[in-house]
């Protein structure tokens, strides 16, 4: 988080030697007291799937972006997946993409047997089916093989969560 974007101050009250053993963990961390605190309150790997999901909201090509967050989601542990979904992707995403964010979100938490965050069952599923090619001769094979949690989603790939194409 840059100092550009902070708008607003936060005062806490704090006894003076927490202060103190804030100020060295601060500095044995080298970062600033502010930062030091931030970074213990606010979720690193809920930071990461923000800024990954962030350039998806931008027009242009997304492939690149889907495999930086499918690359993120991969390397998580069951916790930190579980702070890093928790809240709803802030970026607004067109449908498609939004729904390709759910599903992939979906499939990292049934991979490593947490529960999917509630934000996802807002996402409206997409009404017209998508494919992850236009060969006609590959629906078939798409509409059945790609993984439920995009199937759902009417999104129809032959690939899931950690796998590449």
């Amino acid at each position: 988080m840059s100092h550009a974007e902070k708008q607003s101050q936060l005062q806490i009250r704090v006894s003076e030697a927490q202060k103190a053993a804030i100020r060295v963990a601060a500095e044995r961390s080298g970062m600033d007291m502010s930062t030091y605190v931030l970074s213990r309150v606010l979720s690193i790997p809920g930071r990461e799937f923000q800024e990954a999901v962030k350039p998806l909201a931008g027009s242009g090509a997304f492939s690149f972006a889907l495999a930086d967050v499918n690359s993120l989601l991969s390397k998580l542990t069951p916790i930190e997946l579980r702070e890093a979904v928790a809240a709803a992707p802030e970026a607004g995403l067109p449908p498609f993409l939004a729904n390709y964010v759910a599903a992939m979100v979906e499939a990292a938490c049934a991979k490593r047997g947490i529960p999917v965050p509630t934000w996802t069952a807002r996402v409206r599923p997409l009404d017209e089916p998508v494919f992850g090619s236009d060969l006609k001769s590959l629906r078939m094979h798409l509409l059945t093989h790609s993984p439920a949690p995009f199937r759902s989603r009417n999104i129809f790939i032959d690939s899931s969560l950690g796998d590449r194409v």
